[in-house]
């Protein structure tokens, strides 16, 4: 086995949406990845990471920076990670790392340099849709990925056929496999390993699934049977009272049924499974090129995903396990720890100072996060938070306690007794001591000044100086395109 080099390759996996438990090296009985399966052999795998915030931009630029997003300032999925906050793409391309993005990133503006030397970008929200280099070689090709456009973008959503609602987004893409964003974005990982030198190499690799809409391309639609799907732990016949005011659903929870939800399952573990084969794909290159034990691989994801957990679906929930509870699996150079399992309680804030320290880069003292190279790097409670850190998060090995800054008391469960988050225990006094420890945590955490959302529409952008983005002028073009694709697709599903 190869010893550490002293500058090793890194690769860090990064999907949108992936649920903690969704990997047959976490034990699922159902789902098939067998290069994560096998990747997760070589690493340490992580069963207690959670995200900082559990929506995309946000939580990304937590990953980038090591900072909380009350401390960077990113709140929402159009903001900027601010001028003069440290990153370790860009600490190490200082360094002399060669740094590349590929995939979905969800900054704003689309090409921001957080020190990415490179960027290929495959985007879903927002702009970036209209800037990006795969929606721009769609087009080229006179394709459109039309089942994502009508989930992600209100004006087509609302056109949505029935077929669209009756089974919450779960749907064989239009696109052919060869042109599906995981299958781009694979080939470009791919090709980019391909150009790896044996040390000082960055990719990031971002991809848009399993984030709904669930639109596997055949032949990966027929992976699993929806009939033989299991419901997932955790979901019940209703919404209970206390969680439907939280968030109605993307698609309405009190409408989600056993069928639609062993349908969308089947179809999200078929996105999995469809990034597994290209992980496959990554690590089978850097075997054959005698560069898989000098690579530090990384594995983990922006938030997770309810996916029928408490009868809802999707995001926008409490922070229940099933939504801030993350994979992570961490490979070191030489494959050292391979195997391990911590039960550490540990954030995605800790990624970005525990690659610097393995590139030998020194840690800006204003990172929060640890050096997970440390088996003994752990905490007593772990924080999250969500709706612009109107909810807070903190949580111990055995309980969790989800405080709202405003009004009501707020959800308390003794994980222990109680994993499925069933009953709150907010209001027992035997638990009375426990819940203020909890409390007392959150408010230390939050003492803080909170900075507002930032967003710099003319930050600097990868190979540009300041100014304005470079693709705007191309963005009213691109959404025409899109009008004209839709709608012919629109009108060939409705004569079927």
């Amino acid at each position: 086995m190869s010893s550490q080099p002293e500058r090793p390759n890194i690769l860090l996996i990064h999907a949108d949406q992936h649920r903690w438990d969704c990997l047959g090296a976490y034990g699922h009985r159902q789902i098939k990845t067998p290069h994560l399966d096998r990747l997760a052999a070589d690493a340490v795998r992580f069963d207690n990471s959670f995200c900082p915030y559990p929506v995309c931009t946000p939580s990304r630029y937590s990953l980038l920076s090591g900072l909380y997003v009350r401390q960077h300032g990113g709140w929402s999925n159009r903001s900027t990670l601010a001028p003069g906050i440290a990153t370790f793409p860009r600490l190490l391309r200082d360094a002399g790392y060669r740094t590349k993005a590929i995939g979905k990133m969800h900054f704003t503006p689309t090409y921001l340099d957080v020190g990415f030397s490179e960027m290929a970008l495959s985007e879903q929200d927002g702009d970036g849709r209209m800037d990006d280099d795969y929606h721009r070689e769609l087009r080229a090709h006179d394709l459109v990925d039309a089942d994502d456009i009508i989930d992600q973008r209100g004006e087509f959503r609302k056109r949505a056929p029935k077929s669209y609602w009756e089974t919450c987004g779960a749907k064989t893409s239009n696109l052919p496999e060869a042109w599906h964003s995981t299958t781009w974005i694979g080939d470009r990982a791919v090709k980019t390993l391909e150009t790896w030198t044996d040390s000082g190499n960055l990719v990031m690799t971002g991809f848009i699934k399993p984030h709904h809409p669930f639109d596997p391309p055949e032949p990966w639609d027929r992976m699993y049977d929806p009939q033989d799907m299991d419901l997932p732990p955790g979901w019940l016949d209703a919404v209970p009272g206390e969680d439907r005011r939280f968030h109605r659903g993307y698609f309405p929870n009190d409408e989600l049924t056993e069928s639609v939800m062993r349908l969308v399952t089947a179809y999200y573990y078929a996105t999995i499974s469809h990034i597994d084969h290209q992980v496959g794909r990554m690590i089978g290159l850097l075997e054959r090129r005698d560069l898989y034990d000098k690579t530090l691989i990384v594995y983990t994801a922006d938030h997770g995903e309810l996916l029928g957990f408490h009868h809802m679906l999707l995001k926008g929930g409490p922070l229940y396990d099933p939504l801030a509870k993350v994979p992570l699996l961490i490979k070191f150079p030489g494959n050292r720890d391979g195997g391990a399992v911590r039960e550490n309680l540990v954030n995605n804030i800790d990624v970005a100072p525990t690659l610097l320290r393995q590139a030998g880069v020194d840690v800006p003292a204003d990172m929060a996060g640890l050096d997970l190279a440390d088996a003994s790097a752990d905490r007593e409670m772990v924080f999250s938070e969500d709706r612009l850190g109107r909810m807070v998060m903190a949580r111990s090995r055995r309980h969790k306690l989800l405080l709202p800054s405003g009004r009501g008391k707020g959800l308390f469960y003794d994980l222990q007794t109680d994993p499925l988050e069933m009953t709150n225990r907010i209001d027992d006094p035997s638990y009375g001591s426990v819940i203020n420890e909890h409390r007392r945590a959150i408010a230390d955490w939050t003492m803080a000044t909170v900075p507002p959302t930032y967003v710099d529409e003319r930050s600097r952008c990868v190979g540009q100086d300041e100014g304005p983005n470079p693709y705007e002028d191309g963005r009213r073009q691109m959404l025409a395109y899109f009008e004209r694709k839709v709608t012919e697709y629109l009108g060939a599903e409705a004569k079927r």
